[in-house]
């Protein structure tokens, strides 16, 4: 392998990669259940941090500027699914950059895929570590029905980010009512008011914008929403809820007293309308 603009594309693709990969792994230390395992990650981006320095530093020695580009956004909707990609990503690079220290007789490009391939060792060790105790803790996965009116404990967290319906209604009471909603990309909750009903809604994952009003015309309050935000809606006001990220919106909403009948499944906003007609 010589010092050619083969190599400098390649190169800057593994950048992108890289670049990446440190924003994913960023994002998925937010997600870990304890400080042990936010520990762990930190060593692994660490070692992703160095390699993304070493091959910039390679990519500017050998071009004489600076690498422009983009990352690719790594989408994952829970932390388990983050710790499967990331094990499969260490596989995928770990035979990589292998492959290019031996398929190479320059000094220099065999020292850096030699300490990046064994830093992808060493990240490998670790997620396996974290995947074993992920798999201990796991709970199992919830019977998505609705529990009520009977008493019901639950990990509200895991049932939201299991449901995949527009609307699955999780337990309704004499008074109140919790459901569970998958928005699309793109899509939304629907333009709606409740006149007598007081409604509470989280974000357990994505992101989005809630407007609410005194009218449909007159939207007037507008807000930015993601992972771990609460909306209030009192009873009267217009309002939506836009998906506007890359990944479905994971929403559970209260409301008091109930607005759907016991037992409600929506599989997608198009049956939600109809069953409203």
């Amino acid at each position: 392998m010589n010092y050619d603009d083969g190599f400098q594309q390649t190169l800057l693709t593994l950048i992108i990669e890289k670049a990446s990969i440190v924003d994913f792994y960023t994002r998925l230390r937010e997600k870990a259940r304890n400080k042990n395992e936010k520990d762990l990650i930190f060593q692994i981006l660490e070692n992703e941090k160095r390699q993304l320095k070493q091959f910039t530093e390679m990519y500017i020695s050998l071009t004489g500027r600076k690498p422009v580009y983009q990352i690719n956004y790594i989408n994952f909707n829970s932390y388990s699914e983050g710790l499967n990609i990331a094990f499969q990503e260490v596989l995928k690079n770990y035979d990589l950059y292998r492959n290019y220290y031996f398929s190479s007789s320059n000094p220099q490009i065999r020292d850096l895929f030699f300490l990046a391939f064994t830093d992808e060792i060493k990240n490998g060790s670790i997620l396996n570590h974290l995947q074993t105790i992920n798999e201990k803790q796991s709970p199992k996965s919830v019977d998505l029905k609705d529990y009520g009116p009977n008493p019901l404990v639950i990990n509200i967290n895991d049932a939201t980010l299991q449901n995949d319906n527009f609307r699955t209604a999780l337990w309704t009471g004499k008074y109140l009512q919790l459901t569970l909603m998958s928005i699309d990309v793109g899509g939304e909750i629907g333009l709606e008011m409740h006149p007598d009903v007081d409604q509470f809604l989280r974000i357990e994952a994505g992101k989005g914008i809630v407007k609410m009003g005194d009218s449909k015309e007159n939207l007037d309050f507008v807000k930015e929403v993601e992972d771990d935000f609460i909306i209030l809606v009192p009873a009267g006001k217009w309002h939506n809820v836009i998906n506007t990220g890359d990944e479905p919106l994971k929403v559970y909403s209260l409301y008091g007293p109930p607005n759907h009948p016991h037992g409600t499944i929506h599989r997608t906003m198009e049956e939600a309308e109809e069953d409203q007609h």
